[in-house]
């Protein structure tokens, strides 16, 4: 059964009001896939385009959208992150590794908001790289581990 959907078939926000909070993390991780033309320019550290310097301002978005992420994604529960850190490298395929992991001690998990925070960091990148090459691809978004309330998850190797 879909957890957020009611006994009328009806969308429903989860009830979590007779759950015990507990320290819940998640980790999320993004691949960006850029051109040969664009990682040589990030391969001295972080590219300055005409909007500034490229990671540093992913990593203040995913964290702004990690926070705003009930605002983004209907039935979400909003919660209080206590820690959101984003972690932003190029590998030496010329792929660009985004990990966001997202901290919270409530009633429900945080694995949107690490999600949320990769996906807009990774959406950040495209946005001030696409000048240099449209040929720039998100391609995938995945929830890597999460931590606390019913059960653990790790992502398979």
């Amino acid at each position: 059964m879909l957890s957020h959907v009611n006994s009328d078939n009806q969308p429903a926000m989860v009830d979590v009001s007779g759950k015990t909070p507990t320290k819940r993390s998640a980790h999320a991780r993004a691949m960006v896939s850029v051109p040969e033309q664009v990682a040589a320019l990030f391969a001295d550290g972080d590219l300055r385009s005409k909007k500034g310097p490229v990671f540093q301002t992913a990593i203040l978005a995913g964290v702004m959208a990690a926070k705003k992420t009930s605002d983004l994604i209907p039935l979400c529960h909003p919660i209080g992150l206590e820690d959101c850190k984003i972690y932003i490298q190029l590998e030496d395929n010329g792929e660009i590794q985004i990990d966001c992991h997202a901290v919270v001690t409530h009633k429900t998990g945080v694995e949107m908001e690490a999600l949320t925070g990769a996906m807009v960091a990774a959406l950040t990148v495209y946005d001030m790289c696409k000048g240099i090459s449209h040929d720039i691809v998100i391609r995938e978004t995945r929830l890597i581990e999460k931590r606390g309330g019913k059960s653990d998850y790790h992502a398979p190797k």
